[in-house]
């Protein structure tokens, strides 16, 4: 009878513990642990060449890390300051520890689907890991330079910065978990450096990153123009080592004392962007690695030619395997999101610039750290030069090949972005 009884103890405290790992789970993470070619790494990984399409499949396919026992713990820093990019200060070095934190799911059930549809993205975003910054700033910017208060050009350009940072620091704090989380090798791996002026830019694909890659080339004096570079030698010449592949000691020193920066773009106009460069026009990676598993999955009574070479996927194949919970072939740089590119609720940025104004928020930063003058940001295109650029009006053309809920479904999936980085809703029916 004992024997029956602690038998019966066993299974019951199994199940419950089995129910309770599955509740704490993030369905954001579960959907990048079912994605092929992704594989949990705890140490350090040497730099990688992405922003492009590749034969290797290592390119393209992010590691996704787990959170390992890092302790780097950055310090509050000023922002387009006098010495801007020297030290930033430091006031608390203490080491954060890892936890997590979710929130219970909202049980009361509404009749109207809008709001049901409404409250079910706000779940997923605020059961998602959002991760908070380590190295807070403080809200109130410093005053420009002294040479520059009253050029009304730069006092403009830098109330947009101090409203851009607002806002995306009032997305983290609104819809962050309530506990630190560290900041781990794979939260820095999309992170370039350049010692010599001292800059951290978190590459964001289609959103000018060939052209940055050319700058801090040119800025680490490796070329002495951006349009001496040529496509190869930025994206398959390593000459620009990558953040991760320093030790905790250089990543810390690095995260405190290096002006950090970001671009990023309207987040269905970049979408629209990586599928026009890799899926129309002839690819040897994307077409067989993606395109054949999208064709096989979601085209009915594909031919074999299709299935064979993976080419001629639609915009509409394309976004139904972004949407599926299911995906036939993991996630790929081009179309992630920018919260986990870059990791922006736990890096506190000290730039953020916009592919809509490129130029002028570019020539902003580098003048902010006393770049060369002569140096600008370049505005040729990289690929497809004879090719018009992915517009606003270019993308609503493809996105109205799609139904209203796709329409819906997609800008659900890029909703953080959205709200971080204050872009208006590209539909009026979307809500």
């Amino acid at each position: 009878m004992r024997l029956t009884y602690m038998f019966s103890f066993i299974l019951l405290f199994g199940a419950a513990g089995l129910v309770v790992f599955i509740h704490l789970q993030d369905p954001e993470e579960i959907v990048h642990q079912q994605t092929p070619g992704i594989k949990h790494n705890m140490g350090f990984q040497p730099p990688r060449k992405d922003c492009i399409s590749s034969n290797n499949h290592d390119r393209s396919l992010r590691k996704n890390a787990a959170d390992s026992v890092a302790t780097v713990k950055q310090s509050d820093s000023l922002h387009l300051s006098e010495n801007m990019p020297t030290k930033l200060q430091s006031t608390d070095r203490r080491q954060s520890s890892i936890m997590f934190a979710m929130k219970d799911q909202q049980n009361s059930e509404e009749n109207n689907s809008i709001r049901l549809h409404k409250r079910r993205r706000r779940f997923i975003i605020k059961k998602s890991p959002i991760l908070i910054s380590i190295n807070s700033s403080v809200l109130n910017l410093p005053t420009l330079k002294s040479e520059d208060r009253n050029n009304s050009k730069w006092k403009k350009l830098y109330q947009i910065q101090r409203e851009r940072k607002r806002i995306m620091r009032e997305t983290c704090s609104k819809y962050k978990s309530n506990n630190r989380r560290i900041i781990t090798p794979y939260h820095v791996s999309r992170i370039f450096v350049e010692d010599k002026y001292r800059v951290l830019y978190c590459e964001v694909p289609k959103a000018g990153c060939s052209n940055w890659k050319r700058v801090l080339m040119v800025l680490n004096g490796l070329a002495s123009s951006t349009k001496d570079i040529q496509h190869n030698t930025v994206h398959y010449g390593n000459y620009l080592k990558r953040l991760d592949g320093f030790d905790h000691k250089g990543i810390y020193h690095r995260l405190n004392t290096y002006t950090k920066m970001l671009f990023i773009r309207e987040p269905f106009e970049k979408l629209v962007s990586a599928f026009r460069d890799k899926f129309e026009h002839p690819n040897n990676y994307y077409h067989p690695v993606f395109g054949k598993a999208i064709i096989s999955r979601y085209r009915v009574n594909a031919t074999k030619e299709a299935l064979r070479t993976g080419a001629g996927v639609t915009f509409k194949e394309f976004i139904q395997y972004l949407l599926d919970v299911h995906r036939p072939v993991g996630m790929d740089i081009h179309w992630d999101h920018v919260n986990r590119l870059c990791s922006p609720c736990l890096i506190d940025y000290d730039f953020v610039g916009k592919f809509e104004s490129m130029e002028e928020d570019a020539n902003f930063f580098l003048h902010s750290i006393g770049a060369p003058q002569n140096l600008t940001f370049p505005k040729f295109k990289d690929r497809h030069s004879n090719e018009e650029r992915t517009t606003s009006k270019i993308t609503k053309q493809y996105f109205a090949q799609l139904s209203p809920s796709q329409r819906q479904q997609s800008y659900d999936f890029y909703y953080m972005d959205y709200l971080m980085f204050n872009y208006s809703k590209p539909f009026e029916d979307l809500y």
